[in-house]
């Protein structure tokens, strides 16, 4: 299918060819019909791109801060290069469309295939053939007064409608009220008719005169030019000397005037909302002769969709979502309170949406709402070739299934900055199909390392006789699953940690695990296990006699609750999400595993921080050694993130950010520190390629003892009390 990206790293806009979305369960997916283009938003977003490196850090120096700050711990170059790659993304543009409906993910309800809807929210409403959304952020389109469902080129102002719609619900107007507008583009001139559609008195004011023009036949019949027009004098006498009670900035300005302008037409105790773009230095002498209320709106009100794990909200609770407001503003529409065909200045074909990109950023040509067109039929085809399979099997010289061929199901940010990298370095191996369930960053990622071809669908993956082997790097809820499938097609499996999130799963890996030949390779994604610095300090325990005493310390840093990885039925949580690796370094470092556990955190006010944000545990282990694990997220990202420190046979060593390492004992001392972090990546992805698969059973039985660990741990801190592991798997 076709799509519009930007590619960050330069501003160009291009149409590309993806493989169609998949559906999910809970989103439902749309044959795109017609799209529109925010001049606003999405120039910003353009000119962004294509200011240099250092004018983007001019503009964001609090990434720069934190990229400095990561440099520090792990390497310069390393983090040059991760910055370098996250630019090279390409972003979806649009964010409002309309369309019909494809297909229903099994846990949605309220739609059904054939609807015509309207979609909005950025990344999903975007322009491209086909287009994916949650429920939450789709609207059935209304009848209109003749009885003709609203048309898809009206439906698909949704979005904008639906920030204006937003905007002027911050303004909290009510009937009789005078509302200036300032900015009369495309989001001004919705906010006019909605307030007037209201029952308020709207004043529009603009800088470009045919734009003023158009408001005027819009009904907004009292809208001025600054420059020509005196807006504070006309303001105040067509209120009667009092001011506006409301003033919504809608305008996209460079500098602080259009705040000014509100701060002397509102009255006193007035309201100000800003919905554009501008400066903001508010002056605190306006503000406290009036006693004036400044408000940023957001987007288009409040959403589930931004925190799927959330229950719904309920309009005795949240009169207005952001799905209600998208629904209010199209009943508007079909209702002929608010007219968008006449702010439609320009339509173009998904084919010529490069010129559309270029008129407007020209900026020569007066332009409003700028329309993007679909085909009526086209192919939906879930794969993409990018290169010759003949020619890539001839540079890798492998056959067809071998070990390394690879098929890649996932590239979020640690498989395209990390693990990909880390893989072209290995030798020999032919990088035949990835797969993610958009499709954009499929075809991004195939053509950026080589892939042969790019798929939304992982079964194409699993299914292709000519890969060997499966790297699985999806979000974690995926895991379990996508391993027993992988090991029954008789692939090589990779996986990134944890192997399961939910007990229930334990199950589909024993049972998969039944079905792993000898000849099989199989390895989790603990790759602190082959870093230069561990294999110095296994050499130092070679000879030990006396158990460990090891303390590994983790400053994890603060993650929102609201992220995927804090979701207990996507990422598990970060105990099993992530302490998971310091279990299984533990039992590297030991040799043994887990037999008890025992977890305990902060408590008291928490603060912003969840319960398992900061964790002492003490692990028992079966040859007798104690490992501890305190796990915090109070820490800074301005220090040191990871440090070991073990104790054994009037020994001790330590590696701090696995970039350097202290051994001393008796006989010496030894300290070897590297030009840049080395976490394993590159050697662990060289073992499962080309090591022997013996290990593969005991790899299996490693991660599953880890994986209980986790979930023991877990059950410790909700029970208070120490948990044996066997007590938990026999639970399972």
């Amino acid at each position: 299918m076709k799509q519009v990206v930007e590619e960050m790293k330069t501003g160009r806009v291009r149409v590309v060819e993806n493989p169609s979305p998949m559906c999910g369960a809970n989103e439902i997916l749309v044959r795109n019909v017609s799209s529109l283009i925010s001049p606003g938003t999405e120039k910003l977003m353009i000119e962004m791109g294509k200011k240099s490196l250092a004018g983007k850090a001019l503009a964001r120096p609090d990434l720069v801060l934190i990229a400095y700050q990561k440099a520090k711990r792990e390497g310069f170059l390393n983090v040059f290069k991760e910055a370098l790659s996250r630019l090279d993304e390409p972003v979806p543009l649009g964010y409002s469309a309309a369309g019909v409906v494809m297909e229903v993910g099994a846990n949605v309800q309220g739609f059904a295939v054939g609807d015509a809807v309207a979609c909005a929210g950025s990344t999903y409403a975007s322009h491209a053939e086909i287009i994916v959304a949650p429920p939450e952020l789709c609207a059935k389109l209304p009848r209109s007064k003749g009885g003709k469902t609203l048309s898809f080129e009206e439906a698909a102002f949704v979005m904008l409608g639906g920030i204006a719609m937003h905007g002027v619900r911050c303004a909290e107007l009510t009937p009789g009220e005078n509302v200036v507008v300032i900015g009369l583009g495309l989001i001004g001139l919705l906010c006019a008719q909605i307030s007037a559609a209201y029952g308020c008195r709207v004043i529009g004011v603009e800088v470009n005169e045919g734009k003023v023009k158009l408001a005027k036949e819009l009904g907004c019949t009292q809208s001025y030019l600054i420059g020509r027009d005196d807006i504070d004098s006309i303001v105040s006498n067509l209120t009667g000397g009092k001011g506006a009670d409301a003033v919504i900035l809608a305008a996209a300005t460079r500098d602080n005037s259009t705040i000014e302008m509100a701060e002397r037409i509102a009255r006193q105790r007035g309201r100000i909302v800003l919905v554009g773009v501008s400066e903001l230095t508010l002056t605190r002498k306006a503000f406290w002769d009036k006693e004036l209320t400044f408000t940023v709106s957001k987007a288009s009100g409040p959403s589930r969709s931004l925190v799927p794990s959330y229950p719904a909200l309920p309009l005795e609770y949240v009169r207005w979502t952001e799905q209600r407001n998208l629904e209010e503003f199209l009943r508007l529409v079909a209702m002929g309170s608010v007219n968008v065909s006449k702010l439609v200045s320009h339509r173009y074909s998904i084919e010529q949406a490069e010129s559309a990109y270029a008129m407007i950023l020209e900026g020569k040509t007066d332009f409003v709402g700028v329309l993007i067109s679909y085909p009526n039929e086209y192919p939906t085809a879930t794969m993409v070739q990018l290169k010759s399979p003949s020619s890539t099997k001839k540079e890798g010289g492998k056959a067809a299934g071998e070990r390394t061929a690879v098929g890649f199901i996932g590239a979020g940010m640690f498989a395209r900055n990390v693990l990909l990298p880390a893989l072209k370095t290995v030798k020999g191996v032919r990088l035949r199909g990835i797969s993610t369930k958009s499709g954009l960053s499929s075809r991004h990622t195939g053509e950026r390392y080589g892939f042969e071809y790019a798929t939304s669908d992982y079964t194409e993956v699993l299914a292709d006789d000519q890969i060997g082997s499966i790297l699985i790097c999806t979000r974690h809820h995926l895991h379990a699953n996508l391993i027993a499938e992988a090991i029954r097609k008789g692939k090589n499996v990779f996986v990134e940690k944890p192997m399961a999130i939910m007990p229930s799963e334990i199950d589909v890996l024993v049972d998969a695990n039944q079905y792993l030949r000898p000849d099989q390779m199989f390895m989790v994604g603990f790759n602190r296990r082959y870093s230069t610095l561990t294999d110095r300090l296994l050499y130092h325990l070679r000879n030990r006699i006396a158990p460990l005493q090891v303390h590994y310390r983790v400053n994890a840093s603060f993650i929102p609750p609201d992220h995927w990885t804090q979701d207990p039925a996507i990422g598990g949580g970060r105990i099993i999400g992530e302490v998971c690796h310091f279990v299984d370094y533990l039992q590297l470092l030991t040799g043994s595993v887990p037999t008890m556990t025992y977890a305990s955190a902060i408590s008291g006010s928490l603060g912003k921080y969840k319960p398992d944000d900061n964790v002492a545990i003490v692990l028992s282990m079966a040859d007798g050694s104690v490992g501890t694990i305190t796990y915090t997220a109070l820490g800074t990202k301005n220090f040191s993130r990871e440090k070991v420190e073990l104790f054994w046979d009037e020994s001790a060593a330590v590696i701090e950010d696995f970039r350097m390492m202290q051994f001393a004992s008796g006989s010496g001392k030894e300290r070897k520190k590297l030009s840049s972090q080395d976490m394993g990546y590159r050697k662990e992805l060289a073992e499962f390629f080309h090591g022997t698969t013996a290990t593969s059973r005991k790899n299996f039985a490693d991660a599953l003892a880890t994986t209980n660990t986790t979930f023991a741990i877990v059950e410790s801190l909700k029970q208070r009390r120490p948990v044996d592991i066997e007590e938990v798997k026999r639970v399972q």
